[in-house]
């Protein structure tokens, strides 16, 4: 039986940073490989939702929908001894529940094959909002 635990420290949110990155219509999946296995826990995973995607019904939602796909993903596809991330994307709320399911799946096998998406872009392209520069 796998044992699966939550993240809940911010470090380790901030670590899956460094791990793999899949990116997904509904959702970015990270997978940190690079965990000191715990006692508690076999896999661990973590669901984060930012404000930008709408009020707190609605993030609260997509993590309720994130964390009930994880539960059922990870035992049989999940990377043992790792941290798995969810990162809730514009338009996930709406997605079909059994296509956000095909879209968790083919992330985490590509996620376990090492064929993660190439790293985001720094700081992003910065505008003089009319500063005449």
């Amino acid at each position: 039986m796998t044992r699966i635990a939550t993240i809940r420290k911010r470090a380790d949110f901030v670590a899956a940073n460094r791990g793999i990155r899949v990116a997904r219509p509904g959702f970015v999946l990270l997978v940190n490989r690079d965990v000191v296995p715990a006692e508690e826990a076999d896999l661990r995973f973590g669901v984060t939702v930012t404000k930008k995607i709408g009020n707190a019904v609605v993030r609260n939602r997509m993590k309720r929908r994130f964390r009930a796909l994880l539960r059922e993903a990870l035992p049989d596809a999940g990377i043992a001894g790792a941290d798995h991330v969810m990162i809730g994307r514009e338009g996930g709320v709406e997605r079909d529940f059994a296509l956000l399911r095909e879209e968790l799946a083919v992330a985490l096998s590509r996620a376990a094959a090492g064929k993660g998406d190439p790293p985001r872009k720094r700081g992003g392209q910065r505008s003089s909002h009319g500063r005449g520069k």
